[in-house]
């Protein structure tokens, strides 16, 4: 290292420099040799400044300036100066100056990076993440991670002044039933053991209540092994906070207040308070979605009771037998050819969907091979239901509910996509309540908890949990953002007795409830305030705050879709001695030193 010490970032620069002597670090964005005068553009975190260097004001620099290439890391020494009229860069913050570099130290040589490191570059997503450390040079990759440090600064000091103390919960826990794969940890000092890695604080976070804490949060890093997407990956980090003493109202009046703090320091955006708030059953009803984008219209219109009296058997016989008939309006597709029809009925079909039904409303009437089925009363009242005009296209499904809702739900969303219908620069923030408290899994024959076991019902829906636990209502409740799920929490059981009945209903015995819970039990009869809380997802605020796609893109260092670093290559392979010391036998084959995955591995 030189004995040059920084005295300025670059990208601060600006015309209160001017005359003054500097010491710049950073790395070479462009060298452009102009004959007599070599010009570079240095950067580093803050920006960029042009640095020009000249022989006649140091000829050893100008010399050494001739071999600097691109990624080079330099120190450099020079004065500021304002920019000859007509020479300004209106792009760069720094575009009013310059440095004429007087001494040039390059403090480290670059290979050519394998894309370029700049804003909007093209190239694959893989490369990106096998180079990240050259991905994260990027400026918009830098301003995204300065935003997320940003971000978590203000949560924690809006949590401060609330009383909230940031307390560290454990990464080596017990494994539970119930949610996603847990990822586990062999134990070396126990034989057989395993740790699992926290899918969230839930237990120690209901803990800290019960120890007197009053109010909890952290910025945490949880674990889920699950199948991946865009907005998912095998560690992420939630803003968890926990409170006791309060109700529904008090943790949704303090998250909206956080949420605005947080919008409004980090990008001056003033969000309205309250936000909306709709039941889960009318979300699921009107958007076929317990996670509805409400930026724009669409909405899902049930036609079971015209249905019934029709003479089209697909509508009647699966209103007979159960199922609904629902539709959505596309506002002005009344153009869609036959064979961008038959693609929105492939695309209903990933959704279970069996056909997709469709009017086309014209000047003249509908157009539809279903409408011979219907009488003119019948087509006018469907007309009427969804307020069709003529050019409206309305696609209709014919299933059972839960199937209904998944594609017609998923359809809205698609359609207005495609026909620009979502508005862009709003937000609209709604919290979605009253979700169902349990969910039946017909592969294990059982009901399992919507959200996680220690979500309390509602008060008047606690003696279904012994007649009709399907029925029951939780004091559960999501917050949505644009149709992204970016949060959500509940009350939570506080007595033994009414645990010990959940526990029950999704069918864990007695002995399953001593082994995985009895510690939380036993905690309950010791005096548990009633309390509750939330956890929102960081990476994907920070996702809608930066205006990104994916989570990847405000994660420093991400997983790809099955849950591998390019960069690192993790998960590897490792040595048998460490299995053999971990109590560990892999049967999973090798073929040239290298594991074969895909095989599965037992221990």
């Amino acid at each position: 290292m030189t004995e040059m010490k920084r005295t300025d970032y670059c990208g601060v620069l600006s015309s209160d420099h001017i005359n003054q002597q500097v010491v710049l670090m950073g790395w070479v964005q462009r060298r452009r040799d102009h004959g007599g005068l070599i010009f570079v553009d240095l950067r580093d975190r803050s920006g960029i400044i042009q640095v020009i260097f000249n022989p006649a004001e140091d000829q050893a620099s100008f010399r050494a300036a001739e071999a600097i290439r691109n990624e080079w890391v330099l120190a450099v020494t020079g004065v500021v100066h304002k920019r000859p009229s007509g020479t300004e860069n209106v792009k760069m913050t720094t575009g009013e100056v310059e440095v004429y570099a007087s001494k040039l130290v390059v403090l480290n040589k670059a290979k050519t990076p394998p894309f370029y490191i700049e804003d909007g570059v093209d190239v694959d997503e893989n490369i990106r993440l096998k180079y990240r450390y050259l991905d994260l040079r990027r400026p918009e990759m830098q301003n995204t991670l300065i935003l997320r440090h940003r971000a978590a600064k203000a949560v924690r000091d809006f949590l401060d002044q609330q009383q909230f103390l940031e307390i560290e919960t454990p990464v080596l826990t017990k494994s539970t039933p119930e949610g996603a794969r847990d990822y586990l940890v062999p134990s070396r000092l126990n034989p057989a053991g395993f740790y699992a890695l926290p899918q969230s604080p839930q237990i120690f976070k209901q803990l800290l209540m019960l120890a007197g804490m009053e109010r909890y949060f952290q910025i945490v890093r949880c674990f889920r092994d699950e199948d991946l997407r865009a907005d998912r990956q095998p560690e992420f980090t939630q803003i968890d906070l926990e409170m006791s003493f309060v109700d529904l109202e008090d943790v949704l009046k303090l998250t909206e207040e956080m949420v605005a703090y947080l919008y409004q320091t980090v990008q001056g955006t003033a969000i309205p308070l309250p936000f909306a708030r709709m039941s889960y059953h009318e979300a699921m009803a009107r958007f076929g979605s317990d996670k509805p984008d409400t930026r724009f219209g669409m909405e899902l219109k049930d036609i079971s009771a015209l249905a019934t009296a029709c003479k089209f058997k697909v509508f009647n016989t699966v209103v007979k037998n159960g199922g609904v008939v629902k539709g959505i309006k596309a506002p002005g597709c009344g153009n869609f050819s036959r064979k961008d029809i038959d693609a929105l009925t492939a695309y209903v079909a990933i959704y279970q969907a069996k056909g997709l039904a469709y009017f086309i409303i014209t000047e003249d009437g509908v157009k539809s091979p279903i409408a011979k089925f219907f009488n003119s009363e019948e087509i006018n009242a469907i007309l009427a239901k969804f307020n069709a005009q003529p050019g409206d296209l309305l696609l209709f499904v014919a299933d059972m509910p839960g199937v209904t809702a998944a594609a017609l739900g998923a359809l809205r969303l698609h359609l207005a996509q495609c026909i620009n219908l979502i508005p862009k620069d709003t937000l609209h923030f709604l919290w979605v309540t009253d979700f169902p408290l349990l969910d039946y899994d017909p592969e294990q024959q059982r009901y399992v908890a919507m959200h996680h076991p220690f979500t309390a019902p509602l008060d008047e829906d606690i003696d279904l949990l012994s007649k009709e636990p399907g029925k029951a209502r939780a004091k559960a409740y999501d917050l949505v953002l644009n149709g992204v799920e970016i949060g959500g929490g509940s009350i939570r059981i506080h007595t033994r007795e009414l645990q010990e009945a959940m526990f029950k209903t999704i069918g864990l015995n007695a002995d399953e409830v001593r082994e995985k819970f009895g510690f939380m039990l036993d905690a309950f009869e010791y005096g548990a305030p009633p309390h509750g809380g939330v956890a929102l997802g960081f990476d994907r605020l920070i996702m809608l705050l930066a205006d990104k796609e994916s989570i990847r893109d405000v994660i420093a260092f991400p997983k790809t879709a099955s849950a591998t670093c390019l960069m690192t290559k993790a998960p590897g392979v490792v040595d048998p001695k460490q299995l053999q010391e971990l109590h560990i036998k892999s049967e999973v084959s090798k073929k040239g030193g290298e594991a074969q995955r895909g095989k599965g591995a037992e221990g």
